[in-house]
């Protein structure tokens, strides 16, 4: 009865071009078999505890959206909701999400690749081989190059991103992605975060990457070097998938008129947002800077042993050939 009530309500404010009503609330009435003094009594009656409840989580999922710039699902919306002590169901939060046209934003189709196989490819074997995880903070690095386009031309952009926490520990931009953009972003990350012997730096097999030059940047570091296969995406899909979030949440919904304004906001985003403020599903909805957090305090870890990382990167999806 309560839908009829509603559908009626919402047509009442329908108008014709001349400014009359479309359709009249007596005529509504005797088409959907109501009656017309129980609408009236269904405009006046007070919202039931569970509209008022809907309506109140509404509001704050609203906020949330705001407060994450658009960049939150309903996943992550629902785990902020939890983390505030307001819990729900995630299908509640979708549908609440819908009824107010909250969309975070989407993927852009993609052309451009940087990498660049080298013309003598280096034999270097691939120590990760998909398995993505890690114990220790700095001993499983993963690394890749992306591009973003400015009113002044391109802007390339390196990242490392450490297993273990999924944080962005190193990054170098410049308007070329020659070796030394990378061996700055793996400096950046060796002092950002303790490295432990024998770490791992992997890649694709771009040529930079693949060069004497790295080569021995890594070795005088202690870390051992491992490169996926060429144009195979899934053998670094940890990277891939970091320089996805770094273009889908920022740089596909901003214009750059100069490579400086890009630097700016890409470091306040990997520095203020992704690596403090943003969950990732793949830690249980923490943020990496709190898996670090809990592994630099042992006694806060072993009351929350939940939050660490979750080995879904292991499974070797799609296999391999």
């Amino acid at each position: 009865m309560s839908a009829k009530y509603a559908f009626i309500a919402a047509e009442k404010a329908t108008r014709n071009t001349d400014g009359s009503a479309r359709y009249t609330v007596v005529l509504m009435c005797t088409w959907l078999a109501v009656s017309t003094s129980g609408f009236y009594e269904w405009c006046t009656r007070p919202a039931s505890a569970t509209a008022q409840r809907r309506e109140r989580l509404g509001a704050l999922i609203e906020h949330i959206f705001d407060e994450h710039d658009g960049t939150y699902g309903y996943r992550r919306v629902h785990a902020v909701l939890a983390r505030r002590g307001h819990y729900c169901d995630p299908e509640t939060v979708r549908d609440l999400m819908r009824e107010r046209g909250l969309v975070a934003c989407q993927p852009m189709r993609s052309r451009k690749g940087a990498t660049r196989q080298a013309a003598a490819m280096a034999d270097i074997p691939d120590l990760v081989e998909r398995d993505f995880t890690s114990d220790v903070p700095g001993a499983k690095l993963v690394g890749d190059i992306t591009y973003v386009r400015t009113w002044q031309g391109w802007l390339y952009v390196a990242l490392v991103i450490d297993c273990y926490s999924r944080a962005i520990v190193g990054w170098a931009m410049d308007d070329n992605y020659k070796t030394p953009l990378i061996t700055d972003a793996i400096r950046m990350a060796a002092r950002n975060i303790t490295l432990p012997e024998s770490a791992i730096f992997h890649s694709d097999r771009g040529s930079n990457y693949t060069s004497d030059e790295y080569a021995t940047e890594l070795s005088k570091m202690g870390i051992r070097q491992s490169v996926g296969r060429t144009g195979i995406c899934y053998d670094n899909a940890l990277s891939e998938s970091t320089n996805g979030a770094l273009k889908v949440e920022l740089v596909n919904r901003e214009q750059f008129p100069t490579r400086e304004i890009a630097q700016r906001k890409i470091a306040n985003y990997i520095e203020l947002f992704y690596n403090r403020r943003r969950l990732h599903s793949g830690l249980g909805y923490n943020t990496p800077q709190e898996i670090l957090d809990l592994h630099n305090t042992p006694q806060e870890a072993a009351l929350k042993p939940k939050t660490r990382v979750r080995k879904s990167w292991g499974s070797p999806w799609p296999p391999r050939a």
